[in-house]
């Protein structure tokens, strides 16, 4: 079972939609009993960095999200889900975000030609070779963000060009993060999360 955390923001219903078609059975829940005793972590997200992570914290979910992935539980974060594993975000001042991947959360550049927020479709440019996600090289995704991670190459398994380089697919071990949508990417997007999928099977996130 895969435990998609309850906090009161992000696209919750064609999530588990997603995970349905791949025959995966999710909970949508904020007991952190649960969250540990679940299989993968998916951290969903749409909207404010600083709200988000204050809803995470009105839940006592900071420490728990922290200790799992620390501890070797997979966590999958989504879209806005994947810029709050990072350290901190820019976006309307200075915020911490879980530390579970190195690097800072900064705007897209307003003044370098291209429309802000990115909205549509981009196509993926593999970064590691070795990846399971290998499959995502020269395929397009559903992105929606106005702010990207700023991240250690060693993190990056894909990103789009947006003006600048935006990781698209992010890993630490068993922390992953996906900047797309993957629920709105159609078979690419799904092929994705059964990627995920047969890792968290496997218990294999040595690639990275």
């Amino acid at each position: 079972m895969f435990a998609i955390v309850d906090y009161d923001t992000g696209n919750t219903r064609n999530l588990q939609k997603a995970f349905n078609y791949l025959q995966v059975p999710t909970q949508l829940t904020a007991d952190p009993d649960k969250l540990a005793a679940a299989d993968a972590v998916i951290l969903p997200g749409v909207g404010a960095f600083a709200a988000a992570m204050q809803a995470l914290r009105t839940r006592d979910l900071v420490p728990v999200l922290q200790q799992l992935g620390q501890a070797g539980k997979p966590v999958l974060g989504i879209c806005l889900g994947m810029q709050l594993l990072f350290e901190s975000s820019t976006e309307y001042g200075e915020h911490a975000g879980l530390g579970l991947l190195s690097g800072q959360v900064t705007a897209i550049p307003a003044n370098i030609g291209v429309k802000v927020p990115q909205m549509g479709w981009n196509e993926n440019e593999l970064q590691q070779s070795t990846s399971p996600f290998a499959g995502i090289d020269h395929e397009y995704t559903y992105f929606v963000h106005s702010y990207y991670a700023v991240s250690p190459a060693s993190q990056v398994v894909a990103s789009v060009q947006h003006g600048v380089q935006v990781p698209s697919i992010v890993q630490r071990q068993n922390v992953i993060g996906m900047q797309f949508h993957p629920e709105k990417s159609g078979q690419v997007g799904l092929a994705q999360l059964a990627t995920f999928k047969e890792m968290v099977s496997a218990n294999d996130f040595s690639s990275n």
